[in-house]
């Protein structure tokens, strides 16, 4: 796996690797021995001089189990509800954040949760990846699937940005197919989900 070098990524043998980084001044690499945990590393980018890259919260093992380590993970928080929404995605592996959204006022958790399922759908489609998605909630996963976010909250002048996303959000799924798996990620199973913002009291 190639930091810095003059092509990054991981790659998938030593060959492939030598070819970015020999004679490269600076270059940043190393070996990984599973492709979940070079693509953890990757993410989380170079550690600094005498640090450890981060380890994976997971590790491979059988899917019926513990969650794919090699997917994204998202969720959102809202402080009262109707209230101030956030959300955001990590790299489940790790819980390295991926994106996180500024906070809204005048949001619902639901809604929070639907923007992040899109939001990681559309950035992967950017960074042309195909990694599986897990959000703890069935109502966001279920608009989703239905292409609607189906809020019972009211427009008003306070959260007229919340409805704008939307617009956009569904937008985006009209026109795009999903084509990675959206899962339910199993907190009793499981433990919280990694993008928790562990607000809970």
């Amino acid at each position: 796996m190639v930091w810095h070098g003059r092509q990054t990524g991981v790659f998938n043998s030593w060959d492939a690797c030598q070819e970015q980084v020999e004679e490269f001044k600076g270059a940043r690499f190393k070996s990984y021995p599973d492709r979940a945990s070079a693509d953890a590393a990757f993410l989380a980018g170079p550690p600094a001089k005498g640090e450890a890259a981060p380890a994976p919260l997971f590790h491979p093992a059988d899917p019926n189990n513990v969650p794919l380590p090699d997917s994204i993970a998202v969720d959102a928080a809202c402080a009262g509800n109707p209230g101030d929404m956030e959300y955001r995605g990590v790299y489940t592996a790790t819980g390295t954040e991926i994106f996180r959204s500024k906070v809204y006022p005048m949001g619902t958790n639901n809604i929070g949760e639907f923007l992040a399922l899109v939001h990681a759908l559309a950035w992967q489609q950017q960074q042309k990846l195909s990694l599986p998605i897990y959000s703890d909630s069935k109502i966001a996963l279920n608009w989703v699937k239905q292409g609607k976010a189906r809020s019972k909250l009211e427009p008003t002048p306070k959260n007229a940005a919340i409805f704008e996303l939307i617009r956009r959000a569904e937008n985006w799924l009209a026109n795009n197919k999903i084509t990675v798996p959206l899962r339910k990620w199993e907190t009793e199973d499981w433990g919280e989900i990694p993008a928790d913002f562990g607000r809970k009291s």
